[in-house]
């Protein structure tokens, strides 16, 4: 069997600091000779972050446009298997637009073909720490992002004094996921990272992370919103993602920890073959993740 290629999803609200984050984990798997593309996403259509990465090699791929969870999530899909067949890559890091919802993007990764072949996969969310700690409001779109985040990475933490106050303030907002803290994007990888490459380079020391598995529950169709809720929840881990078609329309199902939401799509076009199926992922005893 070949071996699965680890995926991690990097969001955060704008101007949070991702692109600087890929750009040094890129320098790192250069230095260490570890394969890794990138699927850099941007909401517009200027090309900046392809630039800022310097794109134009075939590991490079920008998704101009649109966000990558739910208007370019058939590219996406498209994209990452011609990565795949192509480049053959260790490792992939998709970068989300500052608007897009992280858990979306993720679910892609469980659609056919490209299921078949990615491994582990998380989401680490940058968190810009001076934004945090001025008081503003927030706003929705952060605090969905935060609450989706398997990782959290505090960032900037240069540029604030009380960096413990910020960490509180996000932890309320996620106390499940592990917090890190950064400035410059300089991060250890194999934090983020749930699995190491293919292959490590020599003088690497893997970081051993708690193991997780994930299941994937056919709810029922044509259940009431209420009934659907209480269906889902009963089974849900630490997070719950897919969509359900209820007595009263599609709905989006978003879980993190004890927070379970079932949400109108708005303008999402969901296809058919992700209806009804919902992934469940939980701490597991041994090694093992299993897709669909």
């Amino acid at each position: 069997m070949s071996p699965r290629t680890p995926v991690l999803v990097v969001s955060g609200f704008l101007g949070s600091g991702k692109t600087t984050l890929v750009r040094e984990l890129l320098a790192d798997a250069q230095a260490r000779g570890v394969r890794t593309a990138v699927v850099s996403n941007e909401f517009g259509e200027l090309g900046i972050d392809e630039a800022l990465l310097g794109g134009g090699r075939e590991e490079f791929v920008e998704l101009a446009g649109g966000c990558v969870c739910c208007r370019l999530s058939d590219e996406l899909v498209e994209t990452l298997q011609r990565l795949h067949d192509s480049v053959h890559p260790d490792r992939i890091v998709i970068e989300t637009s500052g608007v897009a919802l992280p858990f979306d993007t993720q679910l892609n990764l469980y659609r056919p073909p490209v299921r078949d072949w990615v491994g582990d996969e998380a989401c680490v969310v940058v968190v810009d720490a001076a934004h945090v700690a001025s008081g503003e409001d927030l706003g929705e779109t952060f605090v969905t992002q935060v609450e989706s985040a398997d990782l959290l990475l505090v960032h900037k933490v240069d540029l604030v004094g009380d960096v413990a106050a910020v960490e509180a303030r996000v932890r309320e907002l996620n106390p499940d996921a592990p917090v890190l803290r950064a400035s410059f994007g300089r991060v250890d990888p194999e934090l983020l990272f749930p699995t190491g490459p293919r292959e490590r380079a020599p003088g690497a020391h893997p970081h051993h992370h708690e193991e997780f598995v994930s299941q994937e529950l056919r709810v029922p169709d044509g259940l009431s919103p209420a009934e659907a809720e209480a269906w889902i929840g009963a089974r849900r881990g630490l997070r719950t993602k897919g969509f359900v078609r209820t007595s009263a329309g599609v709905r989006v199902v978003q879980g993190v920890g004890r927070r379970l939401d079932l949400a109108e799509p708005g303008d999402l076009v969901v296809p058919e073959g992700l209806m009804n199926r919902v992934v469940v992922i939980d701490r597991g005893e041994g090694p093992g993740h299993r897709h669909g």
